[in-house]
């Protein structure tokens, strides 16, 4: 866990108001998530969640309105998920493929410095380079 949650908090340092939760449920097993960040999202990595009579799969992400207090409850196998939210963020934000910036110019940037090679390898993975998708 990173941030605050429900009353517990992480001994992780944040300069901002930041949520992080790795959350598993056992089957029919409720979370409550309030408004306490502005921001707020749902992934489901595993098994499915019930939120307002609404069944959502695996490999959803649910972005929840600001202000609102929802309950999302384990389905019959349980389920495993990633609860993560904060403050938003003060100023526009653009995205290009892998690539998020408060500037189209940064943008522009790192796909100049994505094509010449100069990004970090990952690790365990010096095989594989996958070229800028052609848009």
């Amino acid at each position: 866990m990173l941030g605050t949650l429900e009353g517990a908090r992480s001994p992780v340092t944040t300069f901002t108001d930041t949520l992080y939760a790795d959350v598993h449920l056992r089957p029919g097993a409720r979370i409550p998530l309030r408004p306490a960040h502005e921001e707020r999202a749902i992934y489901t990595l595993a098994g499915e969640i019930t939120i307002g009579g609404d069944v959502f799969p695996p490999d959803r992400l649910l972005v929840l309105r600001p202000g609102d207090t929802v309950t999302a409850a384990a389905g019959p196998q349980g389920a495993h998920l990633m609860l993560f939210g904060g403050a938003a963020l003060g100023s526009q934000r653009y995205i290009w493929w892998n690539f998020v910036s408060s500037s189209k110019e940064r943008i522009e940037q790192a796909k100049d410095e994505w094509r010449r090679g100069r990004f970090d390898i990952v690790p365990g993975d010096e095989e594989e380079f996958i070229p800028l998708p052609a848009m």
